[in-house]
């Protein structure tokens, strides 16, 4: 369930991003331009790029190197698997520690002509690195089964 609700969150950040570039550049061409249109798309892009990246993940369409993996026994192979996913839980849950007081520094700093609270950017990495480490954990238990 949680992947179709990111799934539709993905894809209605992407309609909207299309919609508000194509909106700002014809507002923009009848010479009434829309000055916050481009901080909403840069900032709807970031979250859109957040869910995309855990999205591929779930799916093992990320970007990794097999190169090692490709050359070594299939038991061996899922060991090395399985301990690159526990480092980089390990790496994300240092990383979501720092994210979060990163966000809540941020949060007096107001962006752009709307004035948006900076913690709003940055909270994209502390949802990004949870979703990340709850989907590698997941990996984790289906490859120990």
């Amino acid at each position: 369930m949680l992947r179709r609700i990111e799934f539709a969150s993905a894809s209605l950040l992407l309609v909207g991003i299309v919609l508000l570039v194509g909106g700002g550049s014809l507002a923009r061409v009848w010479g009434w331009p829309i000055i916050w249109s481009v901080e909403i798309a840069q900032l709807m892009f970031l979250w859109l790029c957040v869910l995309a990246i855990d999205l591929a993940m779930q799916d093992g369409r990320h970007f990794g190197l097999e190169i090692i993996l490709d050359n070594v026994p299939p038991r061996m192979r899922g060991l090395m698997e399985a301990a690159n996913i526990m480092i980089m839980i390990g790496l994300l849950i240092f990383l979501l520690r720092y994210a979060w007081k990163n966000m809540i520094l941020m949060h007096p700093r107001l962006d752009g002509a709307l004035q948006i609270p900076g913690s709003v950017f940055h909270a994209s990495m502390v949802l990004g690195f949870a979703l990340l480490v709850r989907t590698l954990v997941t990996k984790l238990i289906h490859r120990a089964r």
